[in-house]
């Protein structure tokens, strides 16, 4: 495969754990914060995909694999949280407070769906979502190191 090709499929490989997620999401598995956390990166890789495409630098491809081993690193320290091997978030945030008065922030608050980054909402051959996110994460940092190696 071309580097071209290599770099295509890696952004693409990133568009669909986005698009995967966002459908999970649609199911009614919402996310927490570490999911959230774990979507940045694909979504930086998909763009840095577009522009190693459309200006054909082979130094994005570095990017691109920071990207992929960024959000591998998130997935594999969230399915640790799961697991209870490491310590998650301690905080929680919400939206933009503006002029709410402190009635309507608590009535925000208590409509507000609870997820917690602690228990594992679905798995897969004994992986969850978090791990499968490291692990195909990890396959498209190497497509994006293939990438850069080729000339």
């Amino acid at each position: 495969m071309t580097r071209m090709q290599l770099t295509t499929l890696a952004a693409l490989g990133s568009a669909a754990l986005l698009l995967g997620a966002f459908a999970f999401q649609s199911l009614g598995y919402a996310p927490c914060a570490l999911c959230i956390w774990q979507r940045y990166p694909h979504a930086a890789a998909v763009v840095i995909g577009g522009a190693a495409w459309a200006l054909g630098y082979r130094a994005l491809a570095l990017f691109g694999a920071a990207a992929a081993i960024t959000t591998a690193a998130i997935g594999f320290y969230h399915a640790g949280v799961e697991l209870g091997w490491l310590e998650g978030p301690t905080t929680c945030t919400s939206g933009a407070i503006g002029d709410m008065s402190p009635d309507a922030l608590l009535d925000q608050i208590m409509q507000a769906p609870l997820v917690r980054c602690d228990e594992i909402a679905w798995k897969f051959l004994g992986l969850s979502m978090a791990a499968w996110n490291g692990v195909l994460s990890l396959g498209l940092a190497a497509l994006w190191l293939i990438a850069y190696r080729r000339t």
